[in-house]
């Protein structure tokens, strides 16, 4: 499965980071980094993109990506893609996936929200957006941030079909 993997902003980068460090081996992550994120992210079989390179391959609806995922998301970020403006690579990317009706999970980081961004949230997920904040479970009993994060890569995982382990379900009983 390849995955489209963006990171913009500088709060919540870390989050984004160890998400990467958290796929399975059968994800081929394709990373593009905003200017706004501050750490360099190095992994073996990732590919890293300037977010400057909007000829890149990933940009184009011919290129097979199965999913894109943006976390963090900057309210920036998530506005110019509500409003259909793909200036960079990060935001031309999900344009394609928009157009070409592929999962697009954006992971927007800033509390609280303004009535703008939560009416640009709704438009997204009106259009098919997933649209998945970092938010914890207290339900699922974690102990460390370790932990917490986790859960949160684990909920992303799950929307995208991504097969993991991160964290413990919910009891099934069976009748």
């Amino acid at each position: 499965m390849r995955v489209v993997t963006a990171i913009t902003g500088a709060s919540g980068v870390q989050l984004g980071m160890r998400m990467i460090e958290k796929f399975p081996p059968e994800i081929s992550p394709y990373i593009i980094l905003s200017d706004h994120a501050k750490e360099v992210i190095r992994h073996e079989s990732a590919r890293i993109y300037k977010n400057s390179d909007i000829a890149a391959p990933i940009a184009s609806g011919s290129f097979p990506s199965d999913a894109m995922i943006i976390a963090p998301c900057s309210m920036n970020t998530l506005a110019k893609i509500a409003c259909g403006i793909a200036d960079n690579l990060v935001t031309r990317t999900a344009a394609v996936m928009i157009k070409e009706k592929r999962p697009l999970l954006l992971a927007p980081r800033e509390i609280p929200l303004s009535p703008i961004a939560l009416e640009n949230m709704l438009k997204l997920s009106r259009l098919g957006v997933i649209i998945a904040p970092p938010i914890i479970g207290y339900y699922s009993d974690h102990e460390t941030i370790e932990e917490m994060e986790n859960f949160i890569i684990g909920k992303w995982f799950d929307l995208l079909g991504i097969q993991h382990n991160l964290y413990k379900r919910w009891k099934i009983e069976e009748a």
